[in-house]
């Protein structure tokens, strides 16, 4: 399920676009303001953004351009009444990806939003997210907010084993089972190691804490 942030400081018209990207099947996460979509960033990484240029405190397109300096590559789309020629490069300009003039047609909107998903992936089933990781198994990347992570084989399986078993503690047999296939000579120390060196690539800064160890049992994604 794709993630869509709209950010719509008229209250009326973010609560219809909430409801109808939920009728396509999309998560929504609406603000007013920019400050909770901020807090949400430090922790997860959405699919795509819808943002009004006119916000309270902040104008959209600067803060999307404050976004591009800092790495982050979320698609866009500037929903606004700024329509003069030189606004609409000036949005595009500043990191939009499409731009829709107000008043707009819900459908078109919608339309542009299942399009650019698709191209950049984000409607791909195979997709596995959790908190600010992104793992697409079909092209085995892997990113920790807006950044790629390289990852071994065995650390890729082993990553994608947590995130999709995230409820539940994995012991270190299941662990074996899963990403060694039961092949022959592997200890539950080995196990310790390679999670080691999985939490070394995916939270360098220790500040994370992607991964729990259970005291006696195995690990589990938190």
């Amino acid at each position: 399920m794709a993630l869509v942030v709209v950010i719509e400081d008229e209250r009326d018209l973010l609560d219809l676009l909430e409801y109808h990207l939920s009728k396509e099947g999309y998560e929504t996460f609406g603000s007013v303001t920019i400050r909770p979509v901020e807090k949400l960033l430090e922790e997860e990484l959405p699919d795509l953004m819808i943002v009004d240029r006119n916000l309270p405190g902040v104008e959209g397109s600067e803060f999307v351009r404050k976004l591009r300096k800092e790495g982050v590559d979320i698609p866009v789309i500037f929903l606004s009444a700024k329509t003069s020629d030189k606004e609409i490069e000036e949005g595009f300009l500043r990191g939009g990806d499409d731009y829709m003039s107000k008043p707009f047609n819900i459908r078109e909107l919608l339309l542009r939003v299942k399009a650019i998903l698709r191209r950049s992936g984000a409607e791909d089933s195979e997709r596995v997210l959790y908190r600010d990781i992104l793992l697409k198994p079909k092209s085995r990347e892997v990113f920790v907010g807006a950044r790629p992570v390289e990852l071994t084989k065995l650390e890729f399986e082993l990553l994608l084993a947590l995130l999709k078993n995230r409820n539940r503690i994995l012991s270190r047999v299941e662990l074996i089972e899963m990403v060694w296939q039961g092949e022959e000579g592997v200890q539950e120390r080995t196990v310790n190691v390679a999670i080691n060196r999985l939490k070394e690539k995916i939270d360098p800064q220790k500040c994370k804490n992607y991964i729990k160890p259970i005291r006696g049992v195995g690990y589990k994604i938190c």
